[in-house]
């Protein structure tokens, strides 16, 4: 049975367990997929990632500096 994440009602994400055995043709091999779907998927999606990611993680002062909470004190 799989369980689902409480968050998105998604599976839970599983452990990745890499191969020790993966030659470094396989490796680069692996990096250069990940490398293309990494680029698709911010071709397709790259406002609303952006989006996210400040919404995750910069300070109002750093990534809206003109917000209320952005005027620097001096």
């Amino acid at each position: 049975m799989t369980q689902q994440s409480s968050k998105t009602g998604l599976p839970a994400p599983q452990p990745l367990n890499i191969p020790a055995y993966w030659t470094a043709e396989q490796a680069q091999a692996v990096v250069e997929l990940l490398d293309g779907l990494r680029q698709r998927i911010a071709g397709y999606y790259q406002l609303q990632l952006i989006d996210l990611y400040r919404e995750q993680h910069c300070a109002d002062a750093v990534c809206h500096p003109g917000s209320p909470d952005g005027d620097l004190p001096f």
